[in-house]
């Protein structure tokens, strides 16, 4: 008979500076969706690594960077940080980046990583969490709706010529 192992069950933790290579590796993520002719995959990837580096150096009470690990495996993360609405001025959470390793969606772990967001926007005293995502994200809509995300407003570019 032979015996099956459980897979490991996934843990949300703050990140530390061990993480940063398999951080980096999941920011190819961010741009894993049909990006628009001007933007390139690997710019989107890139674009966040200085925040991230900065909340692994120095890790603060104005941002949160969690990861989801199993087994050792980095599996996804999350990095928040607060803001000032645009328009009031009020505290806010800011939903910066979630990634997630293609093996782990579908399994809850971006919902587990936006509930431990919106704890510690509560905790912080923040009514509301806000977020970016591309129009052409399709996936990233579909979670953030389920969730209870709404649109609020829309971005648009031109392209001009020279």
């Amino acid at each position: 008979m032979t015996e099956t192992r459980k897979p490991p069950i996934p843990t949300i933790r703050t990140a530390i500076p061990a993480d940063r290579e398999a951080l980096l590796r999941l920011t190819e993520r961010l741009g894993d969706f049909p990006v628009p002719p001007w933007r390139s995959a690997a710019e989107i990837a890139r674009a966040d690594h200085p925040i991230l580096l900065a909340a692994l150096r120095e890790p603060g009470v104005g941002h949160l960077l969690l990861v989801a690990e199993a087994g050792g495996r980095l599996l996804g993360f999350l990095f928040a940080a607060e803001r000032a609405d645009y328009f009031t001025g009020e505290r806010l959470a800011h939903v910066e980046d979630l990634a997630l390793d293609p093996g782990a969606e579908g399994k809850g772990l971006a919902r587990q990583l936006m509930e431990a967001a919106e704890r510690w926007a509560r905790e912080r005293g923040c009514r509301r969490v806000t977020l970016n995502v591309w129009a052409q994200n399709e996936r990233a809509i579909g979670l953030y709706r389920r969730l209870g995300y709404q649109p609020e407003t829309v971005h648009y570019l031109k392209e001009l010529s020279p």
